[in-house]
């Protein structure tokens, strides 16, 4: 089992609501006590939540399944059903959430505290007394609570830190950040190393600032070669980019100018990059050899307009002008960086005459009808109860859909599907009266269906 992951598919489902309850008050001597079915309760949603305190996203590797409390049903003497409990989910700063179906990103989760609604609950269902009407004034039934939204995401993990560390594999990055800060890695002598991009808080004077140590690129790391194609996007949200060169490297065709025109190939091919800060450290410079390599190459480089350090990770020399030129870089990104202001709302209320539905004749025989309301209300509703299937014609007939059938030119019989053609509910059409105009029978009864 790893112990550092950077990307999950997410299988996520919210709390169904509670079904309303059908209910007559019964007390002695009150033989009209009337109807006092409470309401269902909602479902909980489900939230991610920025929490400084998580850096991987290890704990949805292991259990990819999260689904929130249902809501509890209502009950007589007007007694509504609990809500279900939320789900909160912690996930490390940085994490950008994606459809795991259409990879669309449905939010870029950056600063302690941020949540973000996931999925919410469905509704509770209506008890009888709240279906009261002048009309109808003991409800036979009551509405069904609403499902849940469920969905599946991809969480991508993108560290957020100042300063990315760069470079072909054992260019001594691990044991900089190491120097640098109280960070760890696992540093040995023998490549890819670094497997998980480590973070290191350095201080320089009073500037306070992180940096990123990404594991080693390689050529072809932007088309998935070595490690880079997985943790290229470590460096998206850095501020400055350190290539950290090995000058005392003795492979084949290897240079100090050649190993940063290799990264920086890459770095153009993964893209939304060139605006970054760079700067060169030259490594090992205890080894002999490469000191004096260092000195050789340091002009070229500063031809570039690039700034060049010369040090050794292992003694230390050099660490003390490094860390303080990095941490004036950091604090100068810092003072330029525009200020973020709070995300509006935009309202965007439906167009005027917008009757929540539309009607689509598939054949001679079919039509079928999508929208929301109507969609919504199919679920609400209890097909084994006769009044309840009554009351869902009513609200039918009253937003229109009757009308818009017979426009559409249904006849007496044409089957009709309520929501998608895979999976909608089907019915056979039967022009009907309105409820008002027909004698009310016994609860839970419509003398409509005699």
């Amino acid at each position: 089992m790893p112990d550092f992951v950077d990307q999950v598919v997410l299988h996520i489902t919210a709390g169904d609501g509670g079904n309303g309850c059908a209910s007559i008050h019964r007390e002695k001597f009150k033989p009209l006590g009337g109807p006092d079915g409470g309401n269902g309760g909602r479902g909980g949603d489900v939230i991610l939540e920025v929490d400084p305190n998580t850096a991987t996203l290890l704990d949805y590797h292991r259990r990819p399944h999260r689904k929130a409390e249902n809501g509890k049903q209502g009950q007589g003497s007007n007694r509504d059903g609990a809500n279900g409990e939320d789900v909160i989910l912690p996930v490390p700063n940085g994490t950008v959430v994606k459809d795991a179906a259409t990879g669309e990103v449905l939010v870029d989760l950056v600063g302690a505290g941020t949540r973000y609604v996931i999925a919410q609950g469905g509704h509770g269902g209506l008890g009888n007394a709240a279906l009261a009407t002048t009309k109808r004034k003991a409800p036979g039934f009551a509405l069904l609570g609403e499902p849940g939204d469920g969905l599946d995401v991809t969480l991508e993990l993108k560290s957020v830190a100042d300063v990315a560390l760069v470079g072909f594999p054992s260019a001594g990055k691990s044991s900089l950040i190491a120097a640098l800060s109280a960070a760890k890695p696992k540093i040995a002598d023998y490549p890819f190393t670094t497997l998980i991009p480590n973070l290191g808080v350095v201080t320089a004077g009073e500037n306070v600032f992180t940096v990123a140590d990404v594991p080693g690129l390689i050529p072809g790391a932007s088309q998935g070669k070595g490690l880079g194609h997985e943790f290229l996007r470590h460096v998206e949200r850095c501020d400055m980019l350190v290539h950290v060169i090995d000058c005392a490297t003795m492979e084949p065709g290897r240079d100090p100018v050649t190993d940063y025109e290799v990264i920086e190939a890459e770095l153009r091919a993964y893209g939304k990059l060139e605006d970054r800060p760079r700067m060169i450290v030259l490594n090992k410079a205890d080894v002999p050899d490469a000191r004096e390599l260092a000195e050789m190459v340091r002009p070229e480089f500063e031809a570039k307009g690039l700034q060049v350090f010369t040090i050794s990770a292992a003694t230390h020399d050099g660490l003390r002008e490094l860390t303080y030129a990095m941490g004036e870089w950091v604090a100068a990104a810092r003072a330029n960086k525009p200020v973020e202001e709070p995300t509006r709302l935009v309202i965007r209320p439906k167009q005027l005459g917008d009757a929540g539905f539309k009607v689509r004749r598939v054949n001679d025989n079919l039509f079928q009808i999508t929208g929301e309301k109507p969609e919504r209300w199919i679920r609400q509703t209890d097909f084994s109860n006769d009044e309840a299937v009554g009351y869902l014609a009513d609200r039918l007939e009253r937003l229109g859909v009757e009308a818009e059938l017979a426009k559409a030119g249904a006849k007496a019989g044409a089957e009709v599907v309520i929501g998608p053609m895979e999976g909608g509910y089907v019915f056979d059409w039967q022009p009907t009266l309105n409820a008002e105009s027909v004698r009310q029978g016994p609860r839970g009864t419509d003398m409509r269906f005699d």
